[in-house]
């Protein structure tokens, strides 16, 4: 129904074949798009550059999203390599295990600023750094969680810096939209992932998840991939700003 044939991808944020950033690349790539893939550091690596060339990936590049330069060096490389980009994944988040799990009242300053910097601050510098090279337009896109909008058990501070993500998302849709640039924030169910394995308590909110949703199932990262690939292509070219939710229904649910 749709093709990214022709499209440039960089993905942000792949840390094994099982995250949910694997699987957007993974569909990016099935439906045509060429890739490019970052890691964040000489640990990371090791890691990550197996997952980018089982993608085949055509560019695999270091990134530390807290570093201007290295953003910087990231669309450099992308401009000579490409001239252009057209989809932009971004999947990083990160808090501080003490901060995380305290209560939000508890969390401590440097906390709370490393995790906005990580998990919010990033994407408005993906998109920045995207945007001249989308001169024929393109797509950004994030990820969150329904704990963005509602309180979550455990999820603690990661609520309001979801939330501070969802609303750059829409502010950044509404700017960039004269450029013809999308900007979306996909809030999939719980999905077993590396990151996610830091969230206390996480098998129980997996497990009240499957069982309040509608669907009374998890979703995968298949399913979060899909729908990616879906809103990279010219199929969703009049669609943007939105939260959509990948979740078997689990976000209408009191």
């Amino acid at each position: 129904m749709f093709s990214l044939a022709g499209k440039k991808a960089l993905v942000i944020g792949i840390a094994n074949e099982e995250s949910i950033a694997f699987g957007c690349a993974r569909a990016f790539r099935d439906q045509g798009a060429e890739l490019a893939v970052t890691y964040q550091n000489e640990k990371a690596e090791p890691h990550v550059r197996p997952a980018a060339e089982k993608l085949a990936s055509a560019l695999i590049l270091p990134l530390d999203v807290r570093d201007d330069g290295q953003y910087e060096a990231v669309f450099d490389r992308i401009r000579q390599a490409w001239g252009h980009i057209d989809i932009c994944l971004h999947a990083v988040a990160f808090c501080p295990k003490q901060d995380l799990h305290a209560p939000v009242v508890d969390c401590s300053r440097d906390g709370f600023l490393t995790a906005m910097d990580i998990s919010a601050y990033s994407f408005i510098r993906m998109v920045k750094g995207a945007a001249p090279l989308m001169r024929a337009g393109g797509t950004c896109m994030t990820i969150s969680y329904v704990g963005a909008g509602k309180v979550v058990e455990h999820y603690n501070i990661m609520g309001p810096v979801k939330a501070a993500l969802e609303s750059a998302t829409r502010y950044m849709a509404a700017s960039s939209a004269r450029r013809g640039i999308r900007v979306h924030a996909l809030s999939p169910g719980p999905l077993k992932t590396r990151a996610a394995s830091g969230i206390s308590h996480f098998e129980d909110l997996m497990k009240e998840a499957a069982d309040r949703a509608p669907i009374h199932q998890l979703v995968t990262s298949e399913d979060v991939a899909a729908f990616a690939a879906f809103l990279a292509s010219r199929q969703a070219a009049h669609i943007t700003g939105g939260i959509h939710y990948i979740d078997g229904g689990y976000h209408i649910v009191g």
